[in-house]
């Protein structure tokens, strides 16, 4: 671990200048280990015409490193105890801007075209140090509003992280596999010790590129009806599939097994072992069922 301890005598200054204490209840955790923040950025693969929004800058130290690749970076940070704190650390900076604002009450959207040059070809690129106990609402914002952004590089939760890369049929596979593979090319990154954090949390995490798809691996009749229908196959996960869905769109255990037939899956089967082509199989199975 290579950590760079004059930022970090000098942040630890600019903390109590401030009278800053990490909040719990925001899962603060904030990056300290240099590596880990090259790494990112690294993989982030910014260019120099490119807008990068950051998701929770914490001290600014991942701010100031894509900051040297990017065009122009706004960090939107939830703490407004840390505003003044990041206009210090960033004040070298003058392609960064910092809102104040709740990610998931923000429109990443309009900012992206207010922000981002007409007259550029760069790319947007999200990246961010996800507090553990939103992560997942976060990506899922991010991807259910089709955020117009070519890579997503997040540091999360191992946890997060194995059932975001699980293979079906196995015990980590669950609808948020389901969900990314949809929308987006999953790259690991690298693993990242809890050591490398201050406060220090409980557990390690993991950094994950994720490139969003440019069209989609699988052709749905209702993007919708899909996800209804992942999300109905693993909120009963103990049972078959026959059981899962019935209720779904009004299908009885009849109708149930009946469009599970007609997709060419058994109506035993459990969720986790449906691949992403068998769900959208499913799923349209499910559109014509409700639909005659």
């Amino acid at each position: 671990m290579r950590n760079n301890s004059s930022r970090n005598s000098r942040d630890a200054g600019i903390k109590r200048k401030y009278g800053f204490h990490n909040s719990k209840s925001l899962g603060q955790n904030f990056l300290t280990d240099d590596s880990v923040i090259e790494d990112i950025a690294a993989a982030s693969e910014i260019g120099s015409d490119d807008l990068v929004i950051e998701i929770g800058p914490g001290m600014g130290v991942l701010t100031a490193a894509v900051a040297e690749y990017a065009g122009k970076v706004t960090a939107i940070e939830i703490d407004r105890r840390l505003i003044p704190v990041l206009n210090e650390t960033l004040a070298g900076y003058d392609n960064v801007e910092i809102i104040n604002a709740d990610i998931m009450n923000t429109d990443l959207n309009q900012i992206i075209a207010e922000r981002r040059p007409s007259e550029s070809d760069g790319a947007v690129r999200i990246v961010g140090n996800l507090p553990y106990y939103i992560t997942t609402p976060i990506l899922m914002k991010l991807l259910e509003e089709h955020i117009d952004a070519r890579t997503i590089t997040i540091m999360m939760q191992k946890e997060v992280a194995e059932r975001i890369m699980a293979e079906p049929g196995s015990r980590t596979y669950g609808a948020l596999t389901v969900a990314v593979s949809y929308y987006c090319n999953v790259h690991h990154v690298r693993e990242v010790s809890k050591e490398c954090f201050s406060p220090v949390p409980k557990v390690d995490s993991t950094v994950l590129r994720l490139d969003v798809r440019q069209s989609r691996p699988v052709e749905v009749r209702d993007e919708k009806l899909l996800f209804e229908t992942v999300k109905a196959g693993f909120g009963k996960r103990r049972k078959t599939m026959k059981n899962a869905i019935t209720g779904l769109r009004g299908l009885d255990k009849g109708a149930a097994a009946a469009v599970l037939e007609r997709a060419g899956i058994d109506p035993s089967r459990r969720a986790e072992t449906l691949s992403l082509e068998e769900f959208a199989a499913l799923a349209d199975s499910v559109y014509q069922a409700v639909t005659e």
